[in-house]
């Protein structure tokens, strides 16, 4: 099995799972915070099926009604997990304000906090394993899932915060915690929209990527001058346009030598997937 697609698989069968355990315990001691965050766990399942689709389409070759390949397709299906998040944010946020009016109470025993505490501990596993794979593969699916994993583990918190609280005497704590936990995801969840976002719209890159981008041109042999720069996302990845300056009196083989290397080392960087190099004549052509 490919490395990308581990987390993927990890995240369908571990959610299934505690998904099961959450509502059989929550059903068996009548506790709508488990048999909720169960849920929440299956809706995970449908995500992680959603980014798994999506990288087998991101990785196809470049065809003829894609050229420049399927790149894009991984912020979009990223997007769409971000769009997920931002429901279930909602929709913690919504039950804990309905919680809140009905002052619903609920009883509490060490099995149902013994549930709470194996989901937290299993979900941010998943989590820094999803996103440790994520950031090493530059794959925003994954990235974008693993927040989602860190989402599970927030509610899980919430859940056994306001079980703990309500053992006490509080009777609100489970509301007041997954409505503070509904703002966390939230967050979260508009983070990755504005990114991928970003991704999908060709936005260019911070300066100092460009700046890296001319520092990497001008570093090889000959190249005298770099304008006309110019760079946009198409997917994760940078394409990078931009012009160089050369010698006047190289032959043509020479300057050709010199824009391949160019770009041979500009698409070296982590941050682009492709480069074009137009090459200029010192002092004769612009």
């Amino acid at each position: 099995m490919q490395e990308v697609y581990k987390p993927i698989f990890v995240s369908v069968i571990g959610n299934i799972l505690l998904a099961l355990l959450k509502i059989a315990v929550g059903l068996a001691y009548s506790s709508l915070a488990l048999i909720s965050d169960g849920v929440h766990s299956l809706s995970d399942v449908i995500t992680s099926v959603i980014g798994f689709v999506g990288i087998k389409i991101a990785s196809k070759p470049p065809d003829k009604s894609h050229p420049f390949g399927h790149s894009r397709f991984e912020p979009l299906f990223a997007f769409f997990i971000g769009l997920a998040l931002f429901l279930v944010a909602y929709e913690i946020a919504r039950d804990s304000i309905t919680r809140l009016l009905a002052g619903i109470s609920i009883e509490v025993n060490s099995i149902m906090l013994g549930v709470a505490v194996i989901s937290i501990l299993v979900k941010e596993a998943m989590t820094q394993y999803t996103l440790w794979i994520g950031k090493k593969l530059n794959n925003q699916i994954l990235i974008a899932d693993a927040y989602h994993h860190r989402s599970d583990v927030l509610s899980s918190l919430a859940v056994l915060a306001g079980l703990l609280l309500q053992e006490f005497g509080f009777t609100y704590g489970d509301a007041l915690a997954g409505f503070i936990v509904a703002l966390f995801i939230g967050k979260v969840a508009i983070e990755i929209i504005l990114q991928n976002v970003n991704y999908l719209t060709g936005t260019s890159p911070p300066f100092e990527v460009c700046e890296k981008i001319k520092g990497t041109a001008l570093s090889v042999e000959n190249v005298l001058g770099v304008h006309d720069l110019r760079a946009h996302y198409l997917g994760p990845k940078l394409h990078v346009e931009l012009h160089i300056e050369v010698p006047p009196n190289l032959t043509l083989k020479e300057a050709h030598d010199i824009s391949e290397e160019v770009k041979k080392r500009i698409e070296e960087l982590e941050e682009v997937e492709r480069a074009f190099v137009h090459v200029d004549i010192k002092g004769v052509t612009k």
